[in-house]
């Protein structure tokens, strides 16, 4: 491809509204270009990119023994009613009616599509196991796209399903499937670690996220550097610092005026978070939910959005906190009526905590559960932190940020029940299918590939996945002998079957090598009249600082071999 002729143009400043690096390098690149919000188009370097990882992800996949196929992306909303997810996804479904005012979404997923389709193909454990998969656009209405690519309300994904007759096969196609995705990955150069994960609205007993490592990840990873566990902040899991506990004393009211905050509180009171017990008000779909957690620990949202069994989760506004008879500030579930009240399993970490007096400018002291409250749930919704115990082995846990680009999930017979996927076994018997579901984004995962692979000059693309593989880059074109070596080079590279990028535009060197960085191609080729003087070409590879001279005549072979063995 000339560069001169390539659709979507290079720009040199970041853009105000790109929030990532990957963002501002695609959008800088000419790769992408915004729509509205959430929805990309993708131009022809972008475009290659992604043909190159569904490449890679499809060989991997038929490696493993998945089958391709192709679901539709409308799916009609009795599904979704059927299996009992709709209101799991709740508003991320994209919902519209055809003429005949039946209703369907765009789908976010295709479990629902998938099993429908087996339950109806399979019959006989004969059948089984199976492993589908596909390449497809899905839809979820994200509240809040960011990053480019890493957050979209339109994207392709790689989603694939195994089916299996009992637990046992499903871990072994389990174990295929993580296997195949570390493969993956290293081809498509992207260092991941793997850790546990939430389910969230798949469902499904056992999860695995595939985690690249990046500041501008939004996702929070918490990990022992000791014995190797890790886990999303959403599912982690943490040994905490001990309250203070002895021999539980009589409740106590003091006044605290004007202390609502738990700093406040402990700065009157001499005290410490750690024995201080919070309160925090949701809304759970329409129910308010009062949440008591000792003071120095947050709600993990996601384990009591888990625990709560709802569609949407908030915090509660004041207006829903003073018609729920709370005194904000200054609350406690000491005398509570009529409120559903969820308890960290921490509030029973010790004894005599200080807690809100349920009226303003007061707290009482010496509070302890259970014997002076009591709470309708009593879990684990603590937000693992960097600095607490790891549960495993007590070393004190770290915390980074990461990218998903790869999620597998274990999901049982819950949805095959549900959707009536069964099958006869040898001894005639009718029996739920057991189903897994592996996803991977392929925008995402371009889009983490950048944030690891680049510098200050621009995107540094590894190999597999590059859009071209060499940058030919030809100097001072009004020198004919620099015009024919370049068209060439270009001639034979291109019969050789090497992907060549040829910037044939008349501009300044600057701005040549400054788009040669920008864009990341792994290997650039100058030809310039300096070069040629002494009878060679320079190379040199974009993730490395210095060039190498050529001679002319062993240019192409010498190419050839470092591509290949590079």
């Amino acid at each position: 491809m000339r560069l001169s002729q390539l659709f979507g143009k290079t720009q040199r400043e970041i853009p105000a509204d790109a929030d990532t690096i990957s963002h501002q390098l695609m959008l800088r690149a000419g790769m992408i270009r915004q729509l509205t919000a959430g929805v990309y188009s993708y131009l022809p370097l972008a475009l290659r990119s992604l043909r190159k990882i569904e490449n890679i992800i499809r060989d991997e996949m038929d490696k493993a023994g998945g089958q391709e196929i192709s679901m539709p992306v409308l799916q009609p909303i009795e599904l979704w009613e059927k299996s009992g997810r709709g209101a799991s996804f709740g508003k991320n479904l994209f919902r519209l009616f055809d003429r005949k005012e039946r209703e369907l979404t765009l789908g976010p997923t295709h479990e629902e599509v998938v099993t429908d389709l087996v339950g109806r193909s399979v019959q006989s454990y004969r059948d089984l196991p199976l492993l589908l998969y596909q390449i497809q656009t899905k839809f979820r209405d994200e509240p809040r796209p960011r990053g480019g690519l890493v957050r979209v309300r339109e994207f392709v994904m790689k989603d694939l399903y195994s089916f299996d007759t009992d637990a046992e096969g499903l871990d072994i196609n389990y174990q295929k499937m993580v296997t195949a995705y570390k493969n993956i990955f290293s081809r498509c150069g992207l260092p991941v670690i793997v850790i546990e994960a939430d389910s969230g609205a798949i469902g499904g007993k056992d999860s695995n996220e595939f985690m690249a490592i990046s500041e501008m990840g939004e996702d929070e990873i918490i990990y022992c550097q000791s014995c190797g566990k890790a886990a999303n902040a959403e599912k982690a899991k943490s040994v905490k610092v001990k309250a203070d506990s002895g021999e539980p004393l009589p409740m106590e009211e003091v006044s605290t005026p004007g202390c609502k905050t738990i700093d406040e509180v402990c700065l009157f009171m001499k005290i410490n978070p750690v024995n201080t017990i919070k309160a925090v008000f949701y809304m759970a779909d329409d129910e308010f939910i009062f949440v008591c957690i000792r003071g120095d620990i947050d709600v993990n949202e996601v384990k009591l959005k888990n625990q709560l069994h709802c569609s949407d989760l908030r915090l509660a506004t004041e207006e829903e906190v003073a018609a729920a008879g709370i005194t904000a500030g200054f609350a406690s579930p000491i005398g509570l009526k009529n409120v559903k009240t969820v308890a960290d399993e921490s509030i029973a970490s010790g004894t005599n905590f200080v807690a809100g007096g349920n009226k303003n400018d007061t707290h009482i002291k010496n509070v302890n559960y259970p014997r002076d409250f009591k709470a309708d749930i009593t879990a684990d919704i603590s937000l693992a932190a960097a600095g607490d115990g790891c549960i495993e082995c007590g070393a004190e846990l770290q915390a980074t940020r990461g990218v998903e680009v790869g999620h597998v999930f274990k999901l049982g017979t819950f949805l095959s029940e549900k959707m009536g996927a069964y099958y006869i076994d040898a001894d005639g018997e009718s029996k739920p299918i057991v189903m897994g579901c592996y996803g991977i984004g392929i925008g995402r995962l371009m889009a983490a590939a950048i944030e690891i692979n680049h510098d200050d000059k621009g995107i540094i693309w590894p190999k597999n996945i590059a859009p071209y593989q060499v940058y030919l880059c030809p100097l001072f074109l009004e020198n004919p002998l620099v015009t024919e070596k370049a068209e060439s080079l270009y001639r034979e590279l291109q019969d050789m079957g090497i992907e060549v990028l040829y910037d044939d535009r008349n501009e300044s060197t600057g701005i040549k090598f400054n788009d040669a960085d920008l864009l990341g191609i792994p290997l650039r080729i100058t030809v310039s009249p300096r070069s040629l003087e002494k009878g060679c070409v320079e190379l040199k590879w974009r993730s490395e600082k210095k060039a190498e001279l050529v001679a002319v005549e062993e240019a192409i072979e010498k190419i050839k071999d470092i591509i290949a063995g590079k």
